[in-house]
């Protein structure tokens, strides 16, 4: 019997309108036995060819589609063109410096969901994160190989979602060299120090580089505090456009270590920049007791909205720190304040920002939109893909 997705009468409309996802609720039956990832047909009720998907059997996405073309053969071949569609699109957007660093594969808005793959200079970090990029794994790891020429592959598939989909975690060499204990990665004037092997994620953040620049317009002369700082990347930024002094607060002390590193590496003085550890949500209230005023307030928190179930608290969350953020600003100040959970509206982002500017008593204008850099696309058919937003907003004088 051939292997294949059979979805009920009438839940073919999104793959129709290109959207990758197939939920285990529009499944009719699956008929033959794949195995999880294999790649296998998905058809309509009436046996229309609509994809060629991953199959996730443990997950509530049982598909996740690779191709839309019913003569599209998912082999090396096809992976080799993905990827190197992908690396010709950072190129384009000027992200192909020697010692730079970006985000070179971003699963389905590349049109490999899945796979992640950021690249440090000659070297590359890959997460596999749903079954059918693990299956085709091999596959994956030939093509990064043979289109980006790296030094080294090295794989951080070590994250929580791959429970998801009955995954274990697994992280190393793949191929190549071993990644260095320390990778410097530069932008423009800015050099950071990364551990790829044991920081969040693959180590970085690229998706805030545009913000970055944006901040770098606001600081000279400025007192910052830099709020969910991780490595510094904002400090960097800042103190690098002449910001006087940049309190920085995270709640991990080893990335606040690695802070004090990007500091050195890049020659602030000890007196430019404070860290301070623990929760954020406390020692912003401890701030505020203290009556620390400064001109520049940054709100970069992680994913506080995981799932629908989670929206409220996390909208909750995010207009307390707004507020406290607020409060903390002198006359004139500028809050940056980010959400990077996708289903976090622009829209709802907007508003929990305005009724903590009411609860803090500040009025408050937006000067600036944020959103994730470009070698984070997001693909029109997938507005999932979008998902970081951020607000510039300035008090009255």
């Amino acid at each position: 019997m051939m292997k294949r997705i059979v979805l009920n009468k009438g839940r073919e409309k999104s793959l129709l309108r290109r959207h990758p996802w197939i939920f285990s609720g529009a499944v009719a039956r699956v008929e033959g036995t794949p195995a999880a990832g294999e790649t296998i047909m998905v058809t309509a009720h009436d046996g229309t060819f609509l994809a060629w998907a991953g199959y996730s059997p443990a997950s509530q996405i049982t598909g996740k589609v690779w191709s839309f073309e019913e003569k599209e053969c998912i082999d090396q071949n096809f992976f080799n063109k993905r990827v190197a569609a992908a690396a010709a699109l950072r190129a384009k957007l000027g992200f192909d410096a020697p010692e730079g660093g970006c985000r070179l594969i971003f699963s389905e808005a590349d049109q490999l969901p899945g796979v992640i793959v950021d690249r440090f200079g000659d070297f590359l970090i890959l997460q596999l994160l749903t079954a059918g990029a693990e299956f085709n794994r091999e596959y994956i790891v030939n093509a990064l190989w043979e289109i980006c020429r790296p030094r080294g592959i090295h794989e951080r598939s070590d994250v929580s979602i791959r429970r998801k989909e009955q995954l274990p975690g697994r992280a190393g060499v793949v191929k190549g060299e071993e990644l260095p204990g320390e990778l410097i990665v530069r932008d423009e004037d800015m050099c950071f120090a990364v551990d790829g092997r044991k920081g969040q994620k693959t180590g970085f953040y690229f998706d805030l580089r545009s913000a970055r620049k944006t901040l770098r317009l606001f600081t000279a002369g400025t007192r910052i505090l830099n709020c969910f700082s991780y490595t510094g990347a904002f400090a960097v930024a800042a103190l690098k456009s002449g910001a006087a002094h940049v309190l920085n607060m995270d709640s991990s002390a080893p990335a606040l270590r690695q802070l004090e590193r990007n500091m050195e590496l890049n020659g602030f003085a000890p007196r430019s920049w404070e860290n301070r550890c623990g929760d954020v949500f406390t020692l912003l209230r401890e701030l505020d007791k203290e009556k620390r005023k400064f001109d520049v307030v940054i709100l970069d928190p992680p994913k506080l909205v995981d799932s629908q179930r989670a929206l409220m608290s996390g909208a909750r969350a995010y207009q307390d720190l707004a507020r406290n953020g607020f409060k903390l600003l002198n006359p004139g100040g500028v809050l940056f304040n980010f959400s990077c959970s996708g289903l976090m509206t622009a829209e709802l982002f907007q508003k929990i920002t305005a009724s903590a500017a009411l609860e803090a008593g500040v009025d408050a204008r937006i000067i600036g939109h944020l959103e994730q850099s470009p070698d984070h696309p997001t693909l029109l058919s997938v507005p999932e893909t979008f998902y970081l937003k951020g607000l510039v907003s300035a008090l009255n004088s």
